[in-house]
């Protein structure tokens, strides 16, 4: 899925697979506006998806051993 496009529509800039959890893919650098402190949005929602996965995984794992 087309997510994100140039300020003149013309080009594409972030695509997304809507039947994965966390897929993104740009053309534009996001590090360029990250710090240590506030991460750019693209990398902190990466990071919460994993942690967000992260605990799920390991819920399932601990009741699978119920």
């Amino acid at each position: 899925m087309i997510s994100g496009k140039s300020v003149d529509q013309s080009l594409v800039e972030v695509i997304e697979l809507a039947d994965h959890p966390w897929y993104v893919a740009c053309q534009f650098h996001p590090e360029f506006t990250s710090t240590p402190r506030d991460g750019h949005p693209l990398f902190s929602g990466f990071v919460n998806a994993a942690l967000e996965h992260k605990t799920a995984r390991n819920r399932a794992h601990a009741h699978s051993q119920e």
